[in-house]
């Protein structure tokens, strides 16, 4: 092959490969409103596992400020779409089971 078409050819390579990770927002991700409800859902679980520690803490004060927490990270899983992750490789789930004796 001479230069041009060795150049072609890698061009062409490159365009095919880059153009899946452009298509549909590959590079947008789930934006910032996705991030910053994780985030939220987060500190709220880590609300709820300090109150659980705390052996020195009433159970009578605690308890409606867990089960108010757990209603608050219900409401906001529910604002979510739920997430869709591509993978470059396909899911290990798509081969045949491997069966030990």
């Amino acid at each position: 092959m001479t230069t041009r078409g060795v150049f072609a050819v890698t061009a062409l390579a490159l365009i095919c490969a880059a153009s899946p990770a452009l298509a549909a927002g590959w590079s947008e991700g789930h934006g910032d409103r996705w991030y910053a409800v994780h985030r939220d859902i987060y500190e709220l679980e880590n609300r709820i596992a300090r109150l659980e520690a705390d052996p020195k803490m009433d159970d009578g004060y605690r308890a409606p400020i867990i089960e108010a927490a757990r209603r608050e990270i219900r409401r906001l899983e529910a604002t979510l779409p739920p997430a869709y992750w591509r993978w470059t490789d396909p899911c290990c789930y798509g081969r045949k089971p491997i069966h030990l004796r």
